[in-house]
C-alpha cells in the first residue's frame, strides 16, 4: 500500500489531500504532521484567536469525520526523519517506514530566531502555531507593556491586539519603516498612522542587541544605540525560514526553499513541494522565481499538484495575493510589487480607504488596498490578464471605471 504521502498537515498539505480526492484519486493518501491537532488555519491566530473571538475548534479546516469520509489517513504528532528517494520511502522518527508512489513536501516554514543574548528567556515569545498562540493568550492576562521585535505583518497584527486590550506597545524595527519588504512606502505610511492612532509606539532604525533579564525572566529589549525598552512580554517576529532540511538531506536542490519547476515538481519525478517551503518559477516575480508565504499560494499550489497527479498537468501561475487585518483596517495585496518604479494613489489615505497601484517600466505589477476590497478584486483580474493595459493616470483617476476596463479588454480578446 503506497499511494501519496504528504509531509505536512498545514493549509497546503490539507488542501492537497482534499483536492486529490475531489479530482478522483482513489489510491491511499497519508498526511503526516508533527503538531497534535487536526489541520487548522493559521491566519486567525494573530488576530481573532488572541482576542477571544474564535476558538480552536473553529480554526479546524475540517472536522475529524471529513478525513474518515474521504479515506485520508491523518497521522498527527509524528515527524518524518528521513527520505530514502531511491526506495521511495520515508522514515519516521519512530523508525517506521512508509512507501510512496509520490511524495509531496508541504513542510512549511519556521520562525527565524533572534540571535542575541536572552532570546530564550521566559517571557520571550514567537507566534506561528496554535501552541504559540495559546501561550501568548495566557501570558497576556498579566501584561502591562509589550515590546515587539519586527514590524512585519505578525508583529503589527499582534500590536493591534495588544493596543485593543489597553496594553502599552512598542514595535522595534531595524529598518526605517514598517513592512519594508512587503508594501510601498505610501501604504506603509498610512498603516503606520493607523497604529499610532491606536496608541502603538515605534522605534525605527533600532537594532536589538539583547533581551534584558531580571530574576530569570525577560523584562525588556536593549538596542545597539544604548536604548532600552521595558516590557513584561517580548514578541519576536523577524520573518521565517523554509523547512527544507528533509529535502536537502535527500539530495534535492534547495536555496530559498525546495527548488521545483513550474508544475511544483522537484528534480526527483516522484517528489513535489508546495506551500511555504517551495521555491518556484513565477511569471509575476521580477526575479523569475519566488517563495510565497500565504494561504493563497498554499491552496493554489496544492490544487496544481493534485491536478498533475490526476492526469491534468499545468503550471502554477496564479496571481499571488495576500491579506492582513491591521486593527480595524483590512490590508489586501495583489501581485508582487517589489521592485517598482512608480506608485500612484487611488483615493485618499485621509478617508481610511484607498489603494496604491504599483508599476514597473510602465506595467502594473501590484496593487495594495486598504479597506477597498473592490479595488483588490479588480486588481487580481488585471494582473491575471497580463496583456491588459492600465496606465498610471487611469489608476489614479477615481472616475475611471476599472471594472469596465477589465471587461472591455476581455471582450476584445
Amino acid at each position: 500500500m503506497s499511494g501519496i504521502v504528504i509531509v505536512g498537515t498545514g493549509q497546503a498539505g490539507f488542501q492537497l489531500g482534499a483536492s486529490l480526492r475531489q479530482g478522483g484519486y482513489r489510491e491511499p493518501i497519508t498526511l503526516i504532521g508533527d503538531e497534535t491537532h487536526l489541520p487548522y488555519g493559521r491566519p486567525a491566530l494573530s488576530k481573532a484567536y488572541l482576542m477571544g473571538k474564535t476558538n480552536a475548534a473553529a480554526l479546524q479546516l475540517r472536522p475529524s469525520a471529513f478525513y474518515a469520509d474521504q479515506s485520508l489517513t491523518l497521522r498527527v504528532g509524528e515527524r518524518v526523519a528521513e527520505i530514502a528517494p531511491t526506495l521511495q520511502r520515508v522514515i519516521l522518527t519512530s523508525g517506521e517506514k512508509l512507501s510512496y508512489d509520490h511524495l509531496v513536501l508541504a513542510t512549511g516554514s519556521r520562525n527565524r530566531p533572534l540571535p542575541v543574548p536572552g532570546a530564550a528567556l521566559p517571557g520571550v515569545f514567537q507566534l506561528r502555531t496554535l501552541a504559540d498562540a495559546d501561550a501568548l493568550k495566557a501570558a497576556l492576562h498579566d501584561v502591562k507593556a509589550v515590546a515587539i521585535v519586527g514590524a512585519g505583518f505578525i508583529g503589527l497584527e499582534f500590536a493591534a491586539v495588544c493596543a485593543g486590550k489597553g496594553i502599552a506597545v512598542t514595535v522595534i524595527e531595524g529598518a526605517n519603516r514598517i513592512l519594508a519588504r512587503s508594501v510601498s512606502p505610501l501604504m506603509a505610511t498610512a498603516v503606520e498612522a493607523t497604529h499610532r492612532a491606536a496608541g502603538v509606539h515605534f522605534a525605527f532604525g533600532a537594532v536589538v542587541s539583547a533581551i534584558l533579564e531580571r530574576n530569570g525572566r525577560a523584562v525588556g529589549v536593549a538596542a545597539t544605540d544604548g536604548s532600552n525598552y521595558a516590557a513584561d512580554l517580548v514578541l519576536v517576529g523577524i520573518g521565517v525560514l523554509p523547512n527544507q532540511e528533509l529535502a536537502r538531506d535527500a539530495g534535492l536542490p534547495v536555496s530559498n526553499g525546495i527548488e521545483v519547476d513550474e508544475t511544483l515538481l522537484t528534480v526527483d519525478p516522484a517528489i513535489s513541494a508546495i506551500g511555504d517551503c517551495a521555491h518556484h518559477p513565477s511569471p509575476h516575480s521580477h526575479e523569475g522565481r519566488v517563495r510565497i508565504e500565504s494561504v493563497q499560494s498554499a491552496v493554489d499550489g496544492a490544487r496544481c499538484v493534485a491536478a498533475r497527479i490526476n492526469g491534468q498537468p499545468g503550471s502554477h501561475v496564479a496571481v499571488p495575493w495576500f491579506w492582513s487585518d491591521q486593527g480595524a483596517y483590512k490590508l489586501q495585496i495583489a501581485g508582487l510589487a517589489a521592485p517598482h518604479d512608480l506608485a500612484v494613489l487611488r483615493g485618499s489615505p485621509d478617508d481610511g480607504a484607498f489603494s496604491v497601484f504599483c508599476f514597473r517600466e510602465g506595467s502594473l505589477v501590484g496593487v495594495e488596498s486598504l479597506n477597498k476590497p473592490g479595488d483588490h478584486m479588480i486588481a487580481r483580474r488585471l494582473l491575471e490578464d497580463r496583456q491588459a493595459n492600465l496606465t498610471p493616470e487611469q489608476a489614479a483617476d477615481t472616475t475611471f471605471d476599472l471594472k469596465a476596463s477589465v471587461a472591455g479588454h476581455r471582450r476584445q480578446n
